[in-house]
């Protein structure tokens, strides 16, 4: 039987996202499972895992903003960007915590980053980071992004801890570059936790071990169900007609729907899948799931 559903991992620092994934696939015997957003072997923090009809969601999860634990040690640029990289810079560090809080404001809200040559970026199909590592540099073109909250935890120098709620595409390692060269001096990212993804947060995840550790159906019940899912996106009931055209990829009328995604169910109350509503009346399926009834959870693993 299929698989379907998410599951919040707290990712420990030294493993890729990938090899978590293979993991918890071989620990769940699932089919068909992926993740809704990288973190970097260094980071550590909530990585949401997605099984069979719920990786149809990752590219609306993978658009959600992320909520991170970034500690910045002030005095010190490296290579990469991050602690992995060596010391390319290092500058006397006299920094007030009010001057932090003058600093932090002029990054909220939409800003400009360059993407580090350390990034996944491709350029002619080859990734930014292999460039770096062969010692070449390429141009790079801004790119907007929101800084949606960016707060000052702690300020012991040359450490800075902050949180930084951030839209999707948003370089953290790059942010606090750009941060430090605001203080006056240099900086790169220390440590990185990821706090939130969305509506999840790192509070509801479960580490590798304990996940291990657990009987299959305490696992089982870390489960999050697919109904559970979709139950974050407003509601679109169809008929049995409107229903069949929607499976068959027709774009709907459906007025009263706000623009935005939407979850889509059937006259019985079987999930279908989700839509996009123009505002306008105009409903347009976006991704299609093999339909269950709303309430349907998992029983064993």
């Amino acid at each position: 039987m299929s698989l379907d559903g998410a599951l919040l991992v707290d990712k420990p620092v030294g493993r890729s996202s990938n090899s978590v994934l293979q993991q918890i696939k071989r620990t769940f015997a699932a089919g068909k499972a992926g993740h809704a957003g990288t973190l970097d072997p260094l980071a550590s923090g909530l990585l949401v895992v997605l099984f069979g009809e719920a990786t149809k969601l990752s590219s609306v999860l993978l658009d959600a903003d992320k909520e991170y634990l970034a500690t910045l040690k002030l005095g010190e640029r490296t290579a990469t960007g991050d602690a992995e990289g060596e010391v390319v810079e290092a500058l006397p560090v006299a920094v007030s915590a009010a001057q932090v809080s003058a600093v932090l404001e002029r990054f909220r809200g939409e800003i400009e980053q360059v993407p580090p040559m350390h990034s996944a970026l491709k350029r002619g199909g080859v990734p930014l980071y292999r460039l770096a590592r062969r010692g070449e540099s390429v141009a790079r073109a801004a790119r907007k992004v929101r800084i949606v909250a960016l707060e000052a935890l702690d300020l012991r120098p040359p450490f800075l801890e902050l949180k930084v709620r951030c839209s999707k595409g948003t370089y953290v390692r790059t942010l606090a570059e750009d941060i430090g060269r605001a203080l006056g001096t240099c900086a790169h990212l220390a440590a990185l936790r990821r706090t939130a993804s969305g509506s999840f947060r790192l509070e509801e995840a479960a580490a590798l071990d304990a996940l291990e550790a657990m009987a299959p159906p305490a696992r089982a019940a870390r489960l999050i169900p697919l109904a559970t899912l979709y139950q974050a996106f407003p509601k679109a009931e169809l008929d049995e007609a409107a229903a069949a055209r929607f499976r068959n990829g027709q774009a709907l009328r459906r007025e009263g729907l706000a623009e935005g995604l939407c979850a889509v169910y059937g006259s019985r109350g079987e999930l279908i899948g989700l839509a996009f509503a123009d505002g306008a009346g105009g409903l347009r399926p976006v991704r299609l799931t093999a339909s269950q009834p709303a309430d349907k959870h998992r029983k064993n693993l």
